[in-house]
């Protein structure tokens, strides 16, 4: 008997989509992984099988989500997990970003991961079981980065809606986890898939040497290894009570308590204020 799960996995040509999707297919489970383009995803993974779909999307145009998750259930007649990854790096200071330019960071990261979302729960619910992974950013939980407070507060908006998702869906057995990455070697450094402003101000220095620093020296030197944490998210997809909040990456999860440990000590520090605050 079959009982390999079916996974939705967006952004699924290049960086963490791709090593999860080549991961789950050589362990024998099915795939529906998603891209811009469908030319890119068959270059990388593959013509159309029993186990394989690629499906060409957009994320802002429900219509095209839609579209994408109808096929799914079309060929494999159901989804088990979903996997948000699709999107992308914005590295500017919140001066120097156009209004355009944030929001359409927004759209992407927060709006189209949405539009999945809502146009697939449906199955999940019905299904009465499923698990969503989300994947947020070490930079959605710890934002203390210069020039990427669009991107960084994009990710803690993905967090926010996890947090109530999971509180939404529990009745209907289905799991939702935000996925905390923290460097992982990929492409998301490289300028496929990290955009600067368009009218960067000189006076940021803080900001450009953020940008020099992670465009000359992190990019390809990340510690982290994404079939690792392709693995990580199977296991935690199989088992019975998986993390609310997964931190990937010994640098996430050491950022992850050092913002504990601060929180907790201004917490203490000021708690005289806090608590004097009651009629």
């Amino acid at each position: 008997m079959d009982n390999k799960k079916v996974w939705f996995v967006t952004g699924a040509s290049k960086g963490l989509g791709l090593e999860l999707a080549k991961k789950l297919l050589a362990e024998g489970y099915k795939v529906a992984a998603t891209s811009r383009s469908e030319e890119s995803l068959i270059k990388v993974l593959g013509n159309t099988s029993e186990s394989f779909l690629p499906l060409e999307m957009d994320l802002v145009d429900e219509k095209s989500v839609k579209s994408a998750i109808d096929k799914t259930i079309g060929h494999f007649k159901t989804i088990d997990v979903l996997v948000n990854n699709a999107g992308y790096g914005l590295l500017g200071a919140l001066e120097e970003l156009t209004d355009a330019e944030s929001r359409k960071n927004y759209e992407v990261n927060v709006f189209g991961l949405l539009n999945v979302i809502r146009n697939t729960m449906p199955i999940l619910r019905a299904n009465k079981t499923g698990h969503i992974f989300n994947i947020s950013s070490v930079g959605g939980y710890y934002g203390e980065f210069p020039g990427w407070g669009i991107y960084c507060s994009t990710k803690f908006a993905v967090a926010g809606l996890t947090e109530s998702l999971a509180a939404e869906v529990k009745s209907f057995g289905v799991h939702a986890t935000i996925v905390y990455p923290g460097y992982f070697r990929t492409d998301f450094l490289k300028d496929s898939s990290l955009l600067l402003p368009q009218n960067p101000i000189a006076e940021y220095k803080e900001v450009r040497q953020s940008e020099s620093a992670y465009k000359d020296d992190i990019n390809e030197n990340q510690p982290g290894d994404p079939v690792k944490l392709a693995e990580a998210l199977i296991k935690a997809s199989e088992d019975q009570n998986p993390p609310l909040h997964l931190f990937l990456g010994e640098d996430a999860y050491n950022m992850a308590n050092q913002k504990i440990a601060s929180v907790q000590a201004e917490l203490e520090s000021w708690k005289s204020v806090s608590v004097s605050t009651a009629l």
